[in-house]
C-alpha cells in the first residue's frame, strides 16, 4: 500500500498561483501513476491531471491545460501540481491519488487516495 498526504492549498486571488504537493509513504512510489482530482461543493470528483511512474507521460483535463503542470520527484516520493492563472471555478478540494495501472483519468482507476487540500480562488 501507499499513503498519500496533500499540502499547499490555501486562499488566492484570481490570476494567482499555488503549488500543491502530494507526499507518499509506504511502498515504492516510483511504481505508481499519480493523479490529481478535485471536488467542488455539490459536484462530483473530477480529473485534473495525471503523470506516469517515470514522469514521461502526462495527461490534463481540458479546463486546466496551459495553466496547470503536474510533475514528480521520485527521490522525494512527491508529486506536484503547479497551478497558475487560477480562476474562481478552480475552487475545490484537491486530492491526489495513486495506482499501479497506467495513466488514467477516472476516479475508479485509482486505489489510493489522500485526504485532500482546500483551494479557494477569490474573484
Amino acid at each position: 500500500q501507499v499513503q498519500l498526504v496533500e499540502s499547499g492549498g490555501g486562499l488566492v486571488q484570481a490570476g494567482g498561483s499555488l503549488r500543491l504537493s502530494c507526499t507518499a509513504s509506504g511502498r515504492a512510489f516510483n511504481r505508481y501513476t499519480v493523479g490529481w482530482f478535485r471536488q467542488a461543493p455539490e459536484k462530483e470528483r473530477e480529473f485534473v491531471a495525471a503523470i506516469s511512474w517515470s514522469g514521461g507521460s502526462t495527461a490534463y483535463a481540458d479546463s486546466v491545460k496551459g495553466r496547470f503542470t503536474i510533475s514528480r520527484d521520485n527521490a522525494k516520493n512527491t508529486s506536484y501540481l503547479q497551478m497558475n492563472n487560477l480562476k474562481p471555478e478552480d475552487t475545490a478540494v484537491y486530492f491526489c491519488a495513486a495506482t499501479q495501472r497506467g495513466l488514467g483519468t477516472v476516479v475508479a482507476g485509482y486505489e489510493y487516495w489522500g485526504q485532500g487540500t482546500q483551494v479557494t480562488v477569490s474573484s
